[in-house]
Order: structure tokens, then sequence, then C-alpha cells
């Protein structure tokens, strides 16, 4: 069995690689040529949680699962706040094949998703990033999102002030582009055409008040039912697209607390991201309208991510 440890999977996961693998993966999911069951979570204490993520990318093809530990607090001591591993079965012996590291495929596989979702729903013009959150997730998003964006501005908020501004400094290292922290949300996303919210929020940090006409909005740091990054009245204003419908109907916070308080119904989920890439359901459908992108994480990105890495060794 070949193991792909963290540093492979930095280093040959890159975005112009995955962006269009989970791509292709959304459209496949989304006009069924996947299976998968509902990830399955299991609280362990106050923000530690155990998940399991199985699937197949074909009825015929690859397939296996996730399983996976988030753990809040891991971030503050330096490590991954998602650890596991995804196991590979080969499609013609069903002998599992591949263990692969988990944290990092989530890590670059999410972001690029969110990218994918951007290229799709945001104007074309669009170049002023808001990222709220300084995590690892932040730090994906904005090298994922300048793949399918010229960003000219990023503005950074982030809880503590002191760790917002080392991640900006970190970043402007990275990057040349305007980047700078934001002393509020609201501050933020004042100029924003793009926004991230990347936190670890359990009640919403971003205002639908705040949000500029005909924006895109990546809602990603949820990722079960209870948190939630927005509040009802960006869900209920929005045009509101999702990586499973399923998913989000039992497990998204946002969407849940929206149709709990009577402004939304089911049928509020206008689209999955994979029916507007496949030209089934339009995306954004004017200039000023305010679009969402509400991502759960999906087992066929990760699947799709790490059989490519397999398949071709690097």
């Amino acid at each position: 069995m070949r193991m792909i440890d963290r540093d492979e999977v930095r280093e040959r996961l890159t975005y112009d690689l995955c962006i269009p693998i989970v791509r292709e993966a959304m459209i496949a999911f989304s006009t069924g040529e996947t299976r998968q069951l509902l990830r399955s979570i299991i609280p362990l204490s106050e923000g530690r949680l155990f998940g399991i993520m199985p699937g197949a990318m074909a009825a015929e093809g690859p397939f296996g699962a996730k399983l996976i530990s988030v753990f809040a607090g891991n971030f503050a001591r330096g490590r991954q706040s998602h650890q596991g591993v995804v196991v590979l079965f080969d499609p013609g012996s069903g002998a599992p094949v591949c263990v692969a590291h988990a944290g990092e495929i989530t890590a670059i596989r999410t972001a690029a998703v969110s990218a994918v979702a951007t290229d799709a729903l945001a104007r074309p013009e669009a170049s002023r990033l808001a990222v709220l959150g300084y995590g690892e997730q932040a730090t994906t998003h904005i090298r994922a999102i300048s793949k399918v964006r010229r960003l000219t501005q990023i503005r950074v908020w982030g809880r503590s002030a002191e760790r917002t501004a080392a991640f900006v400094t970190g970043m402007r290292g990275e990057l040349n582009i305007d980047i700078a922290a934001s002393g509020t949300v609201r501050a933020a996303v004042a100029e924003a055409d793009i926004i991230c919210t990347v936190s670890a929020a359990f009640d919403p940090i971003l205002e639908a008040q705040w949000v500029r006409p005909g924006a895109h909005v990546n809602v990603v740091g949820s990722s079960y039912a209870g948190p939630a990054e927005i509040d009802n009245a960006l869900v209920a204003g929005s045009r509101f697209i999702v990586d499973s419908r399923e998913g989000v109907l039992a497990q998204g916070g946002e969407f849940r607390r929206a149709r709990e308080a009577g402004l939304i119904g089911d049928d509020h989920i206008a689209a999955e991201i994979g029916e507007v890439l496949a030209g089934r359901v339009a995306g954004r459908q004017s200039t000023d309208q305010v679009t969402v992108y509400k991502s759960l994480g999906h087992v066929v990105q990760d699947l799709a991510s790490a059989w490519a890495l397999y398949a071709s060794p690097g």
C-alpha cells in the first residue's frame, strides 16, 4: 500500500492541478455519476469532532473514505485543525491501495472548490478580496482565489488583532498585492467584490447590510449543523448555491438557521455548484445580485484529489 504524506501532497497537489480536478468532481457529483453517503459526524467534546465520509468516484470507479478529526484548538498550537487520512481502494480488485494525508488534501481542495465557485459566480472584473479568518484556510483561499481572478486588494479580519497582523505580514512577503488588516468585519468587506468566511465562529460575523451589491461570498468555516458565519438576512437575500443540496439541508448551519427563522424554505437553494458548472442552472443572474456559495466539503473532492496523486506518481 502506498503512503502519500503531507509533504508530497503539499508539493504535488498544486492549485493549477487541483482546481480542474475538483471542478470535474463536482460536475460528476451533481450529474449523478458518483456514489456517496451523507457524512457522519461524531462530536467528541467542545471544539472536537470526528467525521467519516465514504464515497465512490463512479459506479465502477475508485472508491474510499476520508476519516478526519477536527480539533479547533490545534491552530493555536501550530497544528492543522483537520487531521486524518484518505483511504483509496482499487476499483478492479477492491483492495486498499493508498493512504493519503487528509489534512493537507482538505486544506488545498477546499480552497480550490471555492476558487471554482468564485470563477463561476463572481463578476468577471471582481478584484478586491476580503478574508474573514487567519487560519490555514485563509492562506489557501488567498492562493486559490488568485488563480481565478486578478486580485488588486486583500483585506483580512480576525478576532485577534495580533494574529491578524502576523498573518498579513506573512502573506505580504508572498504576494505582490495590496494586503492589509482591518479592525472590523464591516471595514474588511466594505469594498470587497469577493468575500471568504473561513473562521471558527459559532454565531454570524458577516451581516447582509455590509455586503456590497454584486459581491460573491464563499461561506466555508462552518462544516456541520450548528455554527453559522453569515446572518439570516444574507442567506435569504442572496442567490444561494451549495456544494451538496442534501448535505446543506441536513448540515448547513447558516441555511438551517434561516429556515428555522421562517425566512426561507428548502427551495431557496438555487442549485448545486456542479449544476451551474454543467450549464444546467444559471449562476449569477445580474450584476447587482449577491451570490453565496455554501461549502460543507465533499468526499468526492478528496477522492478525486488523492487519486490524481496516486495514479500519476511524481
